[in-house]
């Protein structure tokens, strides 16, 4: 009777279990209806996982009441699922590719996917540069691991972009894949780049004169601008600072007969003198501009336009235009005029034609030191592309005509450069796995004669391309023009000096990469990015601040400069709306000559950026923080006896953002710089004495140590590390129509 009753209650039990106990089926496919095998689907609701089979089914035990299935997919956007325990079959569900806006360019000169590019390029939206708003495409690369935005110039804040330890005049930054920011521009035409027009921006680390020619030696940073049937009939973006800074950017679509058009306009204003560290100069360049941008598409054709101007001042606390150039009260005033067009004609399939031209207008004083410049750059590149079998043909063939005036006595008499040049491209597919691109570029400078640049990439994937390996070796060259890219020549006390000819520089490079992505059962994507890097240049071309503090000595390097160091990205997105960025970078260089070894100035060891989401999705809320660690720096000192801190402290710059979507418009606000950093308030030597009337030379033309001035300091605005603006709050909208 026992075993009878025992074995009643088993079946019971049993059939209980049974009863209330069921599974959940359901196929996973993408976007165009393909099989997605091996997706994983996790049962947050009783910690139950499997993945889907060949055909893309998947079946998973639920428990009664709610089930919680969080479904994820090598390169897909995980999907979070709601179902009620009675359902058995929830059809197809549909994971969408978070690699679909992920198509670059600048690698190979055509249209490929991010993750099949043999070429390790990195890729950041317009969302991303949104976490926090800056006034300008130079300030807001600051969020991007490895690139770092470096002030030339404490009193008028310009600037170049750094990328893994190289000086900013290494950096090629396109617009839409032109050389268009170059010359005079990489200094001061960085501010006049309005966020609002970009649709993506691709940086590639590591020379890239194969493909670009001169000034891509150190890297690219190309600036891809939206394109009109891609956005919003109008647009409006606005916000102000709490130091009184003011930008304003409009856009709009038009349609002109068969065309398409984009037109858009920025303006920014700041004229709110403050001097916080009490030093008697402004804390922030004083600045006013107005960039207008038309861009206009048809089937074959794409042309854009572009006029940007600024008027930029710093200097002592009662400047006004009425002393400029004077003696009486220091200041530096840039006035900057600049109009440029550029677009591509598609002849055939196969075969398209890029142009530009670009004309720039510097009218300079820096002090009593006048610098007049005018630059007109015309580019024209004819590329034609061709598959056969396993391999992806590229010829292209370019011609670069550049005319150069100035008033210093670099330039004696106008320079006009003209450089034609030839490059073949060859993507050879091993495998399934494997890539292999070779490539060879031919340019004949008309000053400096024939220059060859070759290259050599390889990559492997993995089956679902989850492991990703890259390898790159590579050459690159740049012909240099001191008073076009290094600001610290013409402000200031110091007299330049060169010893000799100036030669173009040449690098080679060495690199590689791993992507590794990791898929939780939870629904969390993770991305792993770890670069390895080697650059070793000849006849590298550095400003010698230290042999003599009166003097910037230029002159090719008769030794060795050796730049290595290691970068990391982490990514990661969830399905409850987190998402984190972190990258950091370690550098070391050095300068070795005469057996002796130096490290460059206004070089980092380490740095890292960070970037964390939130969103909440009822109501539509975001926080953003994000921020910049840099470590400590070299500094340009003035001699034995300054007492100024050879080495910049550590800088981190915090940032946070609060924006509320609505259906039409956002609401964002926040607090820029919450750590309050800024550098210490004597950067600026003397000054107090800005045209040096207290200091006195010896007969070797050296600062004498004086009663008066016991340091033996000149005036000097060139020990700059990062702005002196602090803290500052935010408040703006954005507001669109579709």
């Amino acid at each position: 009777m026992i075993l009878k009753l025992n074995t009643f209650y088993i079946l019971f039990f049993l059939f209980a279990n049974l009863a209330f106990t069921q599974t959940i089926k359901g196929t996973v496919k993408d976007l165009d209806q393909n099989i997605l095998f091996g997706a994983t689907v996790y049962n947050n609701s009783n910690s139950k996982s499997t993945i889907t089979n060949e055909n893309g089914i998947f079946s998973i035990a639920s428990q009664k009441g709610e089930n919680k299935l969080v479904i994820s997919y090598v390169g897909y956007s995980p999907q979070v699922i709601i179902v009620d325990g009675s359902s058995t079959n929830l059809g197809t569900i549909v994971l969408k590719n978070d690699r679909l806006e992920e198509v670059v360019i600048s690698g190979t000169l055509r249209q490929v996917s991010k993750l099949k590019s043999p070429v390790q390029i990195e890729l950041y939206n317009a969302d991303f540069f949104r976490a926090t708003p800056k006034a300008s495409f130079f300030e807001a690369i600051e969020g991007i691991n490895g690139v770092r935005p470096q002030l030339n110039c404490n009193i008028c804040n310009t600037g170049d972009i750094h990328i893994n330890g190289q000086e900013g005049a290494n950096t090629m930054v396109l617009i839409d894949g032109l050389p268009l920011v170059s010359g005079l521009s990489t200094v001061y035409g960085l501010s006049g780049i309005p966020q609002s027009l970009i649709q993506q921006v691709e940086v590639i680390k590591g020379p890239a004169s194969t493909l670009y020619g001169s000034e891509a030696i150190g890297g690219v940073i190309n600036l891809i601008t939206k394109l009109p049937e891609n956005v919003n009939r109008f647009n409006i973006e606005y916000y102000t600072t709490s130091w009184g800074e003011l930008n304003i950017d409009l856009g709009a679509k038009y349609k002109l007969n068969n065309s398409l058009g984009l037109i858009g306009v920025n303006y920014f204003n700041y004229s709110n003198p403050i001097d916080s560290n009490g030093d008697g100069f402004t804390d922030l360049t004083l600045q006013h501009r107005i960039s207008i941008f038309n861009k206009i598409k048809t089937p074959k054709n794409s042309v854009a336009f572009r006029y940007f101007y600024e008027d930029r001042w710093g200097g002592e606390m009662n400047w006004n235009s009425d002393y400029r150039g004077g003696n009486q009260v220091y200041g530096e005033s840039i006035y900057t005029s600049r109009f440029e067009v550029f677009g591509k004609y598609d002849l055939s399939e196969n075969l398209f034609l890029q142009y530009s031209l670009n004309n720039h207008d510097q009218n300079s004083v820096y002090g009593t030191t006048s610098y007049t410049a005018l630059q007109t750059i015309g580019f024209v590149q004819g590329v034609y592309s061709k598959t056969l079998k396993n391999h992806s043909l590229l010829l292209g063939a370019t011609y670069r005509y550049t005319h150069y005036d100035d008033n210093t006595p670099a330039t004696e008499k106008k320079e006009v450069t003209s450089l034609p040049g030839l490059f073949v491209q060859d993507e050879w597919k091993l495998s399934d796995s494997q890539l292999l691109l070779s490539g060879i570029r031919y340019d004949n400078n008309s000053i400096y004669g024939n220059i060859w640049t070759p290259r050599l990439n390889y990559k492997w994937a993995n089956k679902d391309e989850s492991s990703v390996m890259r390898f790159g070796l590579g050459t690159g060259y740049r012909v240099v023009n001191v008073f076009t890219e290094d600001h610290a020549a013409l402000t200031g006390a110091r007299e330049v000096v060169f010893t000799e000819d100036i030669l173009p520089e040449k690098s080679w490079n060495i690199n590689i990469n791993w992507n590794q992505k990791l898929y939780s059962k939870y629904g969390t994507i993770f991305d792993f990015d770890l670069g390895l890097f080697k650059t070793e240049f000849s006849n590298r071309i550095l400003p010698d601040y230290d042999t003599n503090p009166n003097q910037i000595i230029y002159s090719n390097l008769d030794g060795s400069s050796p730049i290595q160091g290691v970068t990391l990205n982490i990514n990661s997105v969830s399905a409850n709306g987190l998402k984190v960025n972190l990258g950091a970078t370690f550098i070391d260089s050095k300068i070795i000559e005469n057996n002796e070894t130096v490290y460059p100035l206004l070089t980092e060891k380490v740095s890292g950026n960070y970037k964390i989401s939130y969103s909440l999705y009822n109501p539509k809320i975001t926080l953003d923080l994000s921020g910049t660690v840099i470590g400590p720096m070299k500094l340009p000192l003035l001699g034995p006896l300054d007492t100024r801190d050879s080495r910049s402290p550590v800088i981190h710059i915090m940032n946070l953002q609060a924006t509320y979507r609505f259906k039409t418009f956002e609401l964002f606000a926040g607090v820029k710089n919450i750590l309050n950093f800024k550098p210490p308030s004597n950067s600026i030597a003397r000054a107090f004495d800005p045209f040096d009337t207290g200091v006195e030379f010896g007969s070797d033309c050296q600062v004498i140590s004086t009663p008066n001035n016991p340091n033996a300091l000149s005036f000097d605005p060139s020990y700059v590390y990062y702005s002196n603006q602090g803290t500052n709050a935010f408040l703006g909208i954005r507001y669109h129509i579709k």
